[in-house]
């Protein structure tokens, strides 16, 4: 392997077949539903082939091997010479995971290991045409022999034969030469003796490799555009006087544009003629009777005659040439440079100083807001405008499409339907939805999980749905959309929904609640149960799930990344779970609240709604203070008295505002004592020893220049609360 070839160009490598494996993954499981598409047969040839020949170019004797076979199954497919069949995926799949495992190997500058004989063999056997033994894999002799059987044996490209079999050709070439010597005729000396001279030197002329590319391929395969009939015979009378004749018309003609015939002629005059082999024409000369063989000897007379228009013609020639195709290329051929590999270092480095830029935007906005100039408060109001422009095209550098995470769910359907043997369609929509970078890829195993739950737990076995009056095939649908600035996800399946008496049962007998208050539970807190660290439905554990881990994951994800989650359910019709996340996690909007004399960020994603409340009106169920609206009961938290202790011996309020929160599926109320308003705020870490605080998602700089808290609503209730 060549790891000490140019850098820029094993980069461009890891980036062109990383993407390329990305789309293949997709393009087979697709292939699998539609397996006479031809395109698409044809776009994973091609993926496969593109590989390859990357891989070639940087030894990668591995992966190149690998490629290789799987590109001559794909060969035989699209030539219709073998039919899909899922046995034949299965192989494929399993060729492309050890493709990306070579691939993961070459990222990390480690030698690629070569993929099991077994399956580059069973590859070998798929990539014969349907019914044709192993045993015929060396192909059929063509009509030319043995020789030529191995030229077209070799490989699609007449190229890929070795040193060998090349040696063994030119053997077989001056076997023939020699018996066509002795048929030739009595003229025919000097070229004969000129040949034995040739057949003693390793290298080999022009004429005898034209020669050696018809006797393997046919006459005339790989002769130039212009056919021999076209070119005038040098050493016939008629020649000349034709092409005096064309030259006088070239040069009394108006156009600056000659013929190829002219441009022959041209050759000729300027070279010599004959020194540009012609393929075609060898056969003629060797038949030329042998009084006319001297007759080359007069090729250089021509040449002093006319030394000047022949270097003005060859200009018009080229200039005509190259002005006639030059002008639409350009207009059609795109720009050479459309984008550009940035660092992604380096783009975090900007978006932070972006988010310097927006607490500077703040505090000057605030200042505006005392200052009575109108001149300040435009250039105010201008820098609100840049800046929120600038922010936008910088976030837009860090977005990518939801689709780098949804690609890898055809797979995953398709590998586990067949191990569960249940026929399973995977429907996607809104895969163009950009995200934030860092949350594309936080928001893969999450994903990943309630796709392979959707899977096992929802969509049942196909008796099951037949008698439930159902398709034979269940239908797992995975969406994104964009919601002002949120995106919304949601993963749905038409399987067997959850029974919430079920769910509460299991959550008595895991000792999660007692009867009495699993009795009180509603239909979506038994839809909660799942996220229950323990919690599982599957009464036995498998290699897929049952151990009651996966919900428990998702769920603390999802709280990382200030996002939410919802599960609807119906028995008999399915199961939807919905997730909402931030569109970045670099620049995040709060409502700015005042506790005591101390100011606190509420990420804006968890507020649900504000209201005014008069506190003596307060209940209390089972011990804790709550409130009722709109005949919801919400659980009443005075977070004050958590986050300001030295407040805690002054008299409450009789009024105070409470700020409904959400937490995942659960809704509770904070009371503040003061709304400062919505502001947008950068994150900052905090200092070593604050790191780790409870509830505290960390710290930013507000429009007063003072520091305030960013809260974390569920660390801070299950600390607290």
């Amino acid at each position: 392997m060549a790891f000490d070839a140019d850098e820029e160009i094993l980069q461009d490598f890891l980036i062109e077949a990383g993407e390329i494996l990305e789309q293949l993954s997709e393009q087979l499981v697709d292939l699998e539903r539609h397996p006479d598409d031809s395109d698409l047969l044809n776009a994973i040839f091609r993926g496969f082939h593109t590989v390859k020949g990357g891989a070639g170019f940087l030894q990668l004797e591995a992966l190149v091997n690998c490629c290789h076979s799987a590109e001559n199954v794909f060969d035989t497919l699209r030539n219709h010479k073998r039919s899909v069949t899922p046995e034949l995926m299965d192989v494929v799949l399993e060729t492309l995971d050890h493709v990306n495992t070579m691939f993961d190997q070459v990222r990390n500058r480690e030698e690629p290991q070569f993929a099991p004989e077994s399956l580059i063999e069973t590859l070998d056997e798929y990539a014969l045409p349907e019914g044709e033994a192993p045993a015929k894999e060396a192909g059929p002799k063509s009509d030319a022999g043995q020789v030529e059987g191995a030229g077209v044996v070799a490989g699609e490209d007449p190229g890929d034969i070795t040193d060998e079999e090349f040696e063994q050709l030119l053997d077989a070439l001056d076997d023939g030469k020699q018996s066509g010597d002795k048929s030739a005729t009595p003229g025919d000396g000097q070229a004969a003796s000129a040949e034995e001279k040739s057949s003693d030197s390793d290298d080999i002329s022009d004429d005898e490799f034209e020669a050696l590319l018809d006797q393997l391929h046919g006459k005339g395969r790989f002769s130039g555009e212009v056919a021999a009939t076209d070119v005038p015979d040098p050493d016939s009378n008629e020649g000349k006087a034709e092409s005096d004749s064309k030259d006088d018309k070239s040069g009394g003609g108006d156009s600056d544009l000659i013929t190829d015939d002219e441009f022959e002629q041209l050759l000729d005059e300027l070279h010599g003629k004959g020194k540009k082999p012609a393929p075609s024409s060898a056969p003629e000369a060797a038949d030329k009777p042998a009084d006319k063989k001297p007759e080359p000897e007069k090729k250089p007379e021509p040449a002093p005659k006319k030394p000047e228009p022949a270097p003005k013609k060859a200009d018009q020639a080229a200039r005509a040439e190259a002005s006639k195709p030059s002008a639409p290329a350009r207009e059609n051929q795109p720009p050479a440079e459309t984008s550009v590999r940035v660092d992604t270092k380096r783009l975090d480095d900007i978006m932070n100083m972006v988010g310097e830029l927006v607490l500077v935007r703040n505090r000057l906005q605030r200042l505006g807001n005392e200052s009575e100039d109108s001149e300040m408060h435009k250039a105010v109001s201008n820098l609100d405008v840049v800046t929120t422009d600038l922010q936008s095209a910088v976030m837009a550098t860090r977005m990518q499409p939801i689709k780098k995470v949804f690609g890898r769910f055809p797979r995953v359907v398709r590998d586990l339907a067949r191990n569960l043997k249940k026929e399973i369609g995977l429907v996607m929509h809104g895969e163009d939805t950009d995200l934030d970078k860092n949350l594309v890829e936080a928001l893969a195993d999450p994903l990943v999980h309630l796709v392979r739950n959707s899977v096992d737990h929802g969509i049942e076995a196909p008796d099951i749905r037949e008698k439930a009056g159902k398709p034979r095939q269940g239908t797992v649908t995975l969406s994104a959309e964009q919601e002002g600035d949120h995106i919304l996800l949601s993963i749905e399946d038409d399987g067997g929904g959850m029974d919430p008496n079920k769910l509460r049962q299991k959550a008595v007998d895991k000792g999660i609640y007692d009867q009495d208050a699993a009795d009180r539970l509603t239909e979506t807190e038994c839809y909660n149960l799942i996220f229950a660290a323990g919690f599982s439905t599957k009464d036995q554990i498998s290699d897929v799930s049952g151990r009651g881990v996966g919900m428990d994951v998702v769920k603390t994800k999802i709280g990382q990344l200030n996002g939410q989650i919802e599960v609807r359910s119906k028995l008999g019709q399915g199961t939807s779970i919905r997730i909402k996340v931030p569109l970045t996690l670099a620049i995040m909007p709060t409502l700015m609240i005042q506790l005591g004399h101390q100011s606190f960020a509420l990420p804006l994603v968890n507020v649900v709604e504000i209201f005014h409340l008069d506190l003596s009106k307060k209940n209390i169920v089972d011990g804790r203070e709550c409130i009722v609206v709109r005949d919801k009961v919400f659980p009443l938290f005075h977070i004050k008295r958590w986050l300001v202790p030295s407040d805690t011996g002054t008299a409450e309020p009789d009024n105070a505002h409470v700020v409904i929160v959400a937490m995942g599926t659960k809704q509770v109320g904070f009371v503040v004592d003061q709304l400062v308003g919505q502001e947008e705020v950068v994150i900052k870490p905090l200092g070593r020893a604050l790191q780790g605080t409870p509830g505290m998602a960390g710290a930013t700089i507000t429009g007063d220049g003072r520091i305030a808290l960013i809260i974390d609503v569920p660390s801070l209730l299950h600390h607290y609360g």
